[in-house]
């Protein structure tokens, strides 16, 4: 057996490629790893943006209605009462989907830590051939 300062350069290459082999493993364990927390928060968002919008129908619909009764006692008529909550009603909806839809876009959901590691990974392994 050679001590670590008599060892030959196909030795230290092929330790250099088997760590290299190993990094690259634990890079995609990682990857795997940070996709499926990534995929589970998304999960858990989409169930908490679906049970509040249950909840939270029948409440919207009796603030509206009172909305639409106090324009109506304010001297509005009643088609232009109802239509002028509903309008603001679906302002509002519209306004909260699209913030909605912008925290499931790709940027959010990227695995940011794997691919920091990955550019880390990549310099020390440029730095190791050099």
């Amino acid at each position: 057996m050679t001590s670590q300062t008599d060892r030959s350069i196909p030795e230290l290459f092929g330790d250099a490629v088997g760590q290299l082999a190993k990094l690259v493993g634990n890079e995609f364990a990682l990857a795997r790893a940070e996709v499926s927390e990534k995929m589970a928060q998304a999960g858990r968002a989409a169930a908490m943006i679906g049970a509040g919008a249950v909840i939270m129908i029948p409440a919207l619909v009796l603030l509206l209605l009172a909305a639409a009764a106090a324009l109506i006692r304010s001297g509005f008529s009643d088609p232009v009462a109802y239509l002028v909550t509903g309008g603001g009603a679906a302002i509002v909806a519209g306004a909260l989907i699209a913030v909605g839809l912008g925290r499931f876009s790709g940027e959010a959901l990227k695995p940011s830590v794997t691919l920091e590691q990955v550019q880390r990974d990549k310099l020390a392994a440029k730095e190791m051939v050099q």
